[in-house]
């Protein structure tokens, strides 16, 4: 009988090696981009969200308080120094309106996952409040530049949300810097530049590019 002939083990090459090294380079750098525009998307969602719970927020604290937006006379501390636009200034006034504690450590659906700053600059809350929301429309048509909103304050003066002309057109809220379209030297809203996710008076949420909003001193 003659003996049996086992055939021989056959491995990788070194060039097939380099051959399925590379394929797998080029897929994985198809899919990053699709991963990370995914991921984006995501954040910017859960960001809207964020600003739909604190718009409800902020009509339960309408009904509970004769109808008065938060108001204070800014700063409304010196230390640490906080004025009340701030994310930092507004958050103890809306903070009992949501369904968890919130603080630095707990910022909750005050923090934007794309916010890179707020973490380390402004204890982790990424939303800032409009100053028409407790000042009077004379007083924000008398504000020429931004620099008036904390060189030159005007004293503070509650608003009703009955008051409010065009609810659906007027920001109530909304990200502090462009978190989701970076821009140089991203300085908040002073830079005008940018895109962000703006929470409106009568409640709903939209992602609009900074250049599309008018300035609040526009006589209305």
């Amino acid at each position: 009988m003659a003996p049996l002939v086992r055939a021989a083990k056959r491995g990788f090459t070194l060039i097939e090696l380099l051959v399925v090294m590379a394929v797998i380079a080029v897929l994985a750098g198809m899919l990053m981009p699709a991963i990370s525009r995914a991921r984006g998307t995501a954040h910017k969602t859960f960001c809207s969200n964020n600003l739909k719970q604190i718009g409800v927020a902020f009509m339960t604290y309408l009904n509970a308080h004769d109808d008065f937006y938060p108001c204070a006379q800014d700063p409304i501390s010196a230390k640490p120094f906080y004025w009340l636009w701030m994310g930092r200034g507004w958050r103890g006034f809306v903070a009992p309106f949501l369904s968890q504690k919130i603080d630095p450590k707990n910022p909750s659906v005050l923090f934007c996952k794309d916010d890179e700053q707020a973490e380390s600059k402004f204890e982790s809350t990424s939303y800032a409040y409009s100053m028409a929301f407790y000042h009077s429309p004379e007083q924000i048509n008398a504000m020429p530049t931004t620099a008036f909103t904390y060189s030159s304050p005007k004293p503070s003066l509650g608003q009703r949300g009955s008051q409010v002309g065009c609810p659906a057109e007027k920001v109530l809220a909304g990200e502090w810097t462009s978190n989701h379209e970076r821009v140089a030297n991203d300085t908040g809203w002073w830079t005008w530049a940018g895109a962000r996710n703006y929470l409106f008076a009568e409640g709903h949420v939209a992602f609009l590019p900074a250049t599309g909003l008018h300035p609040a001193n526009d006589g209305k």
